[in-house]
């Protein structure tokens, strides 16, 4: 009998990937979704879609009351206000839980999906790790941070395991995409005048850790990073992009101070629109830091996981779809 599997946000980049490798380890899966939602990414795949949000308790209980797995992809990445994030983020994952404790205490595992912002940046250049002392710099951090603290008071009662992953990227994304499309017309901006450092993780890797993650056992309880066993820096990236397209790009350093005017500037222009900034103030100060970087260690031990795709792969692979899917 295949295993039931059910994914919040899988019409979205993480989500739809996560989506292939469940199929392809033989589960049954069921997608999550909002009625608004894109299903590109899951057309003529065997999934059931759920037009569901996820504050309807009593389709969620449907939803949830025979499922062996949970993986909880969905999320708010941006908000004009952290009410925003809080409902999208935080209020959530409580309806999931609680739903889950009433229809479906026994389920095998519960994944809840964080982010290295949750802990914050790098500490006087030393990786994050699950021990570190969680510092978060922006609301949509603060918020995951909050997500998982949250989850943590259902552990006695779900089988629950946190995954933090730093920035991801591959094929589907489309945030990462904007540096490959600012790089294919000629420019690579560098933000400062040091050397920066961060962790970066192909989806492929990433899907592999969160499946490693809900069928271990030993995970149960427990939080994870889940990202490159490498850090580089942005040099190195330019170098394999230079490989990969074939074509150098023009090298720009911008000092922080014209990062944040350009970020206060747009922030002040969302005020007059619906939607909040893409780039803003707290985007700004992400982007300032000298080390995003985590280490990995507990997840190569206890899971069995290892970075299997290179930066020079992944990032190959990456711009080769881009470009065939007319993207680039």
């Amino acid at each position: 009998m295949k295993n039931i599997s059910v994914v919040t946000g899988a019409s979205g980049f993480v989500g739809s990937h996560l989506v292939d490798k469940l199929l392809k380890e033989g589960h049954q899966v069921r997608c999550i979704l909002r009625k608004t939602s894109s299903r590109r990414w899951l057309e003529n795949k065997p999934v059931e879609i759920i037009d569901c949000g996820l504050f309807d308790k009593e389709k969620l209980k449907d939803v949830l009351k025979d499922a062996d797995y949970l993986f909880h992809i969905a999320g708010v990445v941006k908000s004009k206000d952290y009410a925003g994030y809080t409902k999208g983020n935080i209020e959530t994952t409580r309806v999931l839980l609680e739903v889950l404790c009433e229809v479906n205490p026994k389920i095998k595992r519960v994944i809840i999906t964080s982010s290295q912002t949750a802990c914050g940046p790098s500490l006087d250049g030393k990786p994050c790790d699950e021990e570190t002392l969680e510092h978060p710099i922006t609301r949509y951090g603060k918020s995951k941070y909050e997500q998982e603290k949250l989850a943590k008071q259902f552990m006695d009662k779900l089988p629950i395991t946190i995954i933090r992953p730093p920035a991801v990227y591959g094929e589907r994304d489309t945030e990462i995409y904007l540096f490959f499309k600012t790089y294919r017309k000629g420019l690579m901006g560098l933000i400062g005048f040091d050397k920066k450092k961060i962790s970066l993780v192909h989806v492929d890797d990433l899907v592999k850790g969160i499946y490693l993650a809900a069928t271990t056992k030993a995970a149960k309880g427990e939080t994870y990073f889940i990202g490159s066993e490498e850090y580089y820096d942005w040099e190195q990236i330019g170098k394999v992009c230079n490989k990969a397209f074939g074509k150098k790009a023009l090298t720009i350093k911008i000092p922080h101070v014209h990062v944040y005017t350009v970020a206060a500037i747009a922030q002040f222009f969302s005020m007059f629109s619906s939607s909040a900034a893409t780039f803003n103030i707290e985007k700004a100060r992400d982007f300032v830091q000298s080390n995003w970087t985590c280490d990995v260690s507990k997840a190569v031990k206890e899971l069995g996981y290892h970075q299997e795709v290179s930066l020079e792969a992944g990032m190959t692979r990456t711009i080769d779809w881009y470009c065939a899917v007319k993207w680039l």
